[in-house]
């Protein structure tokens, strides 16, 4: 009885790399799951309009008087997509060698994908109008209320979410868990010394990331936002292309997404400038 041809090993192998590397990035990319998504794959070409309507104001009514109309005008967002992409090679020895290269490079690419979408998102915090902290000083709790104070300000109902690099979030947690200088804490305190994790402050659900940049002075651009604060328009999703580098005994696997971001409605987000260094 034969054994599989080379052919369906690698077939099948490359079908594992598309599931686990479609898996990571959906799994890893915390900012799409934070704000608003378009889905343009089937509309023409590369940019995309959002309209952004205001609001308008109801008035008292006098019974057999007729009402007056408010004329809405709409302004819009400007999106342009662009296609990012990672390369990794997958040679004929490695396919068939140690270890699961469908897992691991799945992951890699993944990963990249996912990454790059963060990055992407996570920089549109500084353009903000709105803004909280300072250069050099260390983030505070009272920085969140203050932040979810603006915005419910602003009338910015629903959820709100904050994202904090890993060393402002520490000092959050520091802060929390710090019974002299907070002996009130309450749940909130409790979870941060027990599991490291601080889950809900002030109404806003607080993540970290480590993709946020931190500039050379030490510093990061937090923010906490609605989801209509920031827009990702989806031209084409994540996906995989193979292709056979016969006199290098490999196979490229080009991962590739296009997609556009932008900040939707300015007053929905307030960005918090702070130190990142522990």
């Amino acid at each position: 009885m034969s054994g599989p041809t080379t052919s369906t090993t690698l077939d099948d192998l490359f079908a594992n790399i598309i599931a686990q590397a479609r898996f990571t990035a959906e799994e890893q990319s915390l900012m799409m799951g934070l704000v608003t998504q378009y889905n343009i794959a089937n509309e023409a070409g590369k940019t995309v309009q959002i309209p952004k309507y205001p609001a308008i104001a109801a008035t008292d009514l006098t019974e057999g008087t007729d009402m007056s109309s408010t004329q809405v005008s709409t302004s819009s967002v400007t999106v342009t997509v662009g296609e990012v992409g990672a390369q990794v090679v997958l040679t004929d020895m490695a396919a068939f060698g140690a270890g699961n290269p469908a897992v691991e490079l799945g992951t890699v690419l993944g990963n990249a994908i996912a990454t790059k979408m963060d990055k992407d998102l996570l920089a549109l915090f500084s353009g903000f109008s709105s803004g909280l902290g300072a250069a050099g000083a260390e983030i505070t709790v009272a920085d969140l209320f203050k932040a979810q104070a603006t915005l419910r300000a602003n009338k910015v109902t629903g959820n709100l979410a904050a994202v904090l690099h890993p060393f402002q979030a520490y000092q959050i947690k520091a802060g929390l868990t710090n019974t002299f200088a907070n002996p009130n804490g309450g749940d909130a305190q409790n979870a941060a010394m027990i599991n490291g994790y601080v889950g809900t402050i002030a109404g806003i659900d607080v993540y970290e990331s480590a993709n946020l940049t931190v500039d050379g002075a030490g510093d990061a651009v937090a923010a906490v936002f609605a989801p209509e604060a920031l827009a990702i328009a989806m031209k084409r999703d994540f996906g995989i292309e193979s292709q056979r580098d016969a006199s290098l005994r490999a196979f490229e696997l080009n991962a590739t997404a296009a997609y556009g971001v932008a900040e939707l409605d300015d007053t929905f987000g307030v960005k918090i400038t702070a130190d990142a260094v522990l």
